[in-house]
């Protein structure tokens, strides 16, 4: 007797059915796709008991011709591709022809449809067998209703989960669709309460608004590139916006949603140093390209893809995120119904006439400042501060920044700035993306507060040095040199048989970052010097990330370590709390904070100041209403 059978059509679409149904969700998502590649404009969505007992969809799409509604739920039956030169240049969601025999075998359906010329089709299927099929009369579009789902598998009942879970699962797939289709308008329904409802005028940040609030949508940038190859466009948060997870990065290709790790890692890199560790950004991005370029046909549910030029298209988007944050004043706002914006230096801003005015802490003659910050110990030879600020005797009771330079005076206060190196023309005001700050005092010697004519703010001290000392030290280790720093005691490195060959095969990786592992043994390296630039008490740790970079990429990333290495040392010489300041150096310290690059963020992505409009604090006294 043979032992190889060919498995009937109802088994073989239960076993699909694993792959695509996989809980109510994925019942949605297939539906809706099919409504979409329909040309609906308008789609309802009714589910019950998280999707468990009950699910409806109404469109207003093309429907089916009567002839084809038997035939749309055989199995790999589709509209969508005739020759495999169509599997390459896929442009619709839908395409495999596995969704509709997939549901029908494991629930019973109930199917209205009308191409709106002449009478339209019911159709009702139970487990995969056709029940009644008659004609009825129906408006343009198509009814689809799935119920007791699950009915002849009950086993796969146990891995669902609550009905409130599967419900947020389901809002989860509509939100995306609704995003990557804002031409279309959605309502979506649970126990008969409105839960989403969307305009369908093509407007993004309205959905987004509908999904996400209001408060959200407002704090949200439109992002727009594009290369040769792709166009991307869509919203980013603002840095001050974060989440937990990954999963408020929605990527779409083509109108399809994905999940794509090195695109999600692109997006973070755009946000470079802006955010906490641990915390994520909330994106919407939407990518256009050739069909051709992209393959969807290496998953069942299509959430994966495979991408040509995937490298290029990351640097697209990280590069685009870059630079919308560029032309951002990026300081978090205590309020948000009136926000004063920064938009760039005017020289009528340090005419300020404020009450209270600077005085010096030491009102002596001929003395030079001291240090604000003491330094790591092997980083003292590193200025803090290297910008000259000059006065005259006479101007004792005078901002900073009202001090007039008088070559002739007998007192000259010379404040060392890290900004080292920069040029006249990068400290021009047209490039300093935060106002003017006047330091009012210090609370707990660790927050400096300050103001200037659109408010107060709030600026953490360790955080804000910490910003000036990685911008040196990253221009510093960009610099590297290669001199080796002799080991008095060479440091061991142990590994598996599997990663030493792995290491033996790329040695040269290392050896051109300056890493020079000799063989030990069987089963270890032993290294004898190290690069000058790596921080110092932190070269074996550096090291065995390099290594372990290596042995997961298979090669070395230099500048990252580099990256790594400067918010390393920065962290280590920053200015630590209760540290209190005179007067003077809060001024140096925030004077030197202006004319750096990015001034909101540490490079751990904690924010450096926070404002407190006029309007907000006149609220907050009841002066205005």
């Amino acid at each position: 007797m043979t032992k190889i059978i060919k498995l009937d059509d109802s088994l073989s679409n239960k076993i699909a059915a694993g792959e695509v149904v996989e809980r109510p969700a994925s019942i949605v998502k297939e539906l809706v796709e099919n409504s979409l590649d329909a040309n609906s404009t308008h789609i309802l969505i009714e589910i019950e008991e998280g999707g468990l007992s009950s699910i409806r969809i109404v469109d207003n799409g093309d429907g089916i011709a009567e002839e084809d509604v038997e035939t749309a739920f055989y199995r790999h039956a589709t509209s969508k591709i005739r020759t495999d030169r169509d599997l390459f240049q896929i442009a619709t969601l839908g395409f495999r022809g596995e969704a509709l025999p997939s549901i029908a075998s494991v629930a019973h359906v109930s199917l209205k449809t009308s191409t709106g010329i002449g009478p339209g089709t019911e159709l009702k299927i139970e487990g995969g067998k056709i029940i009644n099929k008659k004609a009825a009369t129906a408006r343009k579009g198509t009814e689809i209703v799935v119920t007791n789902l699950f009915f002849n598998t009950p086993a796969r009942l146990k891995y669902l989960k609550t009905v409130h879970t599967e419900a947020g699962n389901v809002s989860d797939i509509i939100n995306r669709l609704a995003m990557a289709h804002p031409h279309v308008a959605f309502e979506f329904y649970h126990q008969e309460k409105e839960v989403l409802r969307t305009a369908g005028n093509g407007d993004i940040r309205q959905v987004i608004a509908s999904i996400y609030g209001r408060a959200v949508a407002k704090k949200t940038i439109p992002i727009k590139g594009e290369s040769l190859d792709y166009e991307i466009s869509g919203f980013v948060a603002m840095p001050e916006l974060t989440r937990a997870s990954r999963q408020y990065m929605s990527i779409f290709v083509n109108g399809r949603y994905i999940r794509n790790y090195g695109l999600a890692r692109a997006i973070q890199d755009g946000y470079h140093t802006l955010l906490p560790i641990g915390r994520y950004p909330l994106v919407v991005l939407a990518i256009e390209m050739d069909p051709k370029l992209i393959d969807v046909n290496v998953h069942p549910a299509k959430l994966e893809v495979r991408l040509s030029k995937e490298e290029e298209l990351g640097h697209l988007i990280t590069r685009s995120i870059k630079e919308v944050f560029e032309k951002q004043t990026l300081i978090p706002a205590a309020d948000t119904k009136k926000r004063t914006e920064f938009q760039g230096y005017k020289s009528e801003q340090v005419s300020l006439d404020f009450e209270r005015v600077y005085e010096k802490s030491e009102p002596s003659t001929n003395t030079a400042v001291k240090e604000v910050v003491a330094t790591a110990e092997q980083n003292r030879e590193i200025p803090i501060w290297t910008e000259a600020i000059t006065t005259t005797s006479n101007e004792t009771n005078v901002y900073p920044s009202q001090i007039k330079e008088d070559h002739d005076s007998e007192t000259k206060i010379k404040i060392e700035t890290e900004v080292a190196d920069r040029s006249k023309e990068q400290l021009e005001p047209t490039q300093e993306r935060i106002p003017v700050l006047y330091p009012v005092g210090q609370m707990h010697g660790t927050y400096i507060i300050a103001q200037n004519e659109t408010g107060m703010y709030l600026i953490d001290q360790h955080a804000a040095q910490e910003r000036i000392k990685y911008e040196y030290f990253r221009d510093k280790v960009a610099e590297v040199d290669p001199r080796l720093q002799e080991l008095l005691i060479p440091i061991t490195f142990e590994f598996t048989v599997q990663e030493m060959a792995i290491i033996n095969e790329h040695l040269d990786d290392l050896n051109a970052v300056g890493v020079f592992p000799e063989l030990f043994g069987k089963q270890a390296y032993v290294v004898r010097a190290h690069p000058t630039w790596l921080p110092k008490g932190h070269e074996e740790e550096t090291i065995r990330e390099m290594i372990e970079f290596l042995l997961e990429h298979r090669r070395v990333d230099l500048a990252k370590l580099r990256e790594e290495a400067a918010i390393l040392m920065s962290c280590k010489a920053a200015i630590k709390a209760n540290r209190h300041l005179r007067q003077d150096e809060m001024f140096a310290l925030l004077e030197s904070l202006r004319k750096s690059s990015d001034p909101f963020t540490c490079p751990h992505g904690r924010p450096i100041l926070v404002h407190f409009s006029t309007y907000a604090l006149e609220k907050m006294f009841k002066r205005v209403m």
